[in-house]
């Protein structure tokens, strides 16, 4: 390190290198994850990407059931809770109802301006994935 601060080399050896590259990226990476968690939680919200059967509950509903893949974006509240869940330790199934809340909030009643009381169940899981 000498030899770096005293301007003798400027490139670090490759062994070196990688060792630099390790270090700071353990320390860098889970601060960045930490605050886009919070910014998802707190302002942004996060998308959510499903493909499982989905089920309607709704009076005078006439969509039946049936498999489908979406990509939504869920508001911050649901975020915060979903986020929560995850570090308690909830598995893949315990957050089966609250992404369905999420999804029928943003995805089928379009934030409450259409479909008044629809409620929209998901089983049969196949792919769900959270980006924010």
């Amino acid at each position: 390190m000498e030899r770096y601060r005293a301007g003798k080399l400027t490139r670090p050896q490759r062994r070196l290198q990688a060792a630099l590259v390790e270090a700071t990226g353990s320390e860098w990476q889970p601060q960045v994850r930490a605050q886009a968690r919070q910014r998802a939680a707190i302002s942004t919200g996060m998308t959510v990407d499903v493909t499982a059967y989905f089920g309607f509950t709704c009076k005078g509903s006439s969509d039946d059931g049936r498999e489908r893949s979406i990509t939504t974006a869920i508001s911050p509240t649901y975020a915060k809770q979903i986020l929560e869940l995850q570090e308690a330790g909830a598995t893949e199934e315990d957050l089966h109802p609250i992404v369905a809340e999420a999804i029928t909030e943003s995805y089928f009643t379009e934030w409450g301006t259409r479909a008044a009381g629809l409620r929209a169940d998901l089983t049969h899981v196949s792919k769900i994935d959270f980006r924010f």
